[in-house]
């Protein structure tokens, strides 16, 4: 049996604060706000995880109500979230996710994106796609409001 899910998030911009994504510090004037890490990337492909195995959202299982997560590695969320689709009795098939931002640049980190995905899920590098865009400068993306990211995946029962 195949599963497919959809993740969405959005972080907006902050002063003083890190541009984590997927895992990557990438270089940027301003980072992104959150309770956690605020990595947007990981996050979409956490929600598409859960989502495709019907376990809700990443907000169920690591909420920001509590402190435990309070600047947490979203790449150790994203392990903890594959512990638990795999205990469910799935496993990742592929993972296709888009990050949509005006800045920063993102070209140079998509492969460290990529290989710090694939590790966390414990599959290979060329089952996980990372895509970034931007919005031609059009809605918050594009006025440097924030980043948000989508992502599709496929799981499978194993």
């Amino acid at each position: 049996m195949i599963r497919i899910g959809h993740g969405y998030d959005v972080h907006a911009f902050a002063d003083n604060r890190k541009c984590i994504l997927g895992g990557v510090d990438v270089p940027c004037e301003k980072g992104l706000l959150g309770h956690s890490d605020a990595d947007v990337l990981l996050h979409a492909v956490s929600d598409s995880l859960l989502g495709a195995a019907a376990l809700g959202d990443i907000g169920k299982h690591f909420p920001d109500t509590d402190e435990r997560y309070k600047g947490a590695d979203s790449l150790v969320l994203l392990k903890d979230v594959c512990e638990l689709i795999n205990s469910k009795g799935y496993e990742v098939v592929n993972i296709d996710a888009t990050v949509i931002a005006q800045m920063p640049k993102l070209a140079p980190f998509i492969d460290q994106m990529r290989c710090n995905i694939a590790g966390a899920l414990g599959v290979d590098v060329d089952f996980v796609s990372v895509k970034a865009t931007t919005e031609e400068k059009l809605g918050f993306t594009g006025r440097k409001e924030g980043i948000s990211a989508h992502c599709v995946c496929l799981i499978e029962k194993i």
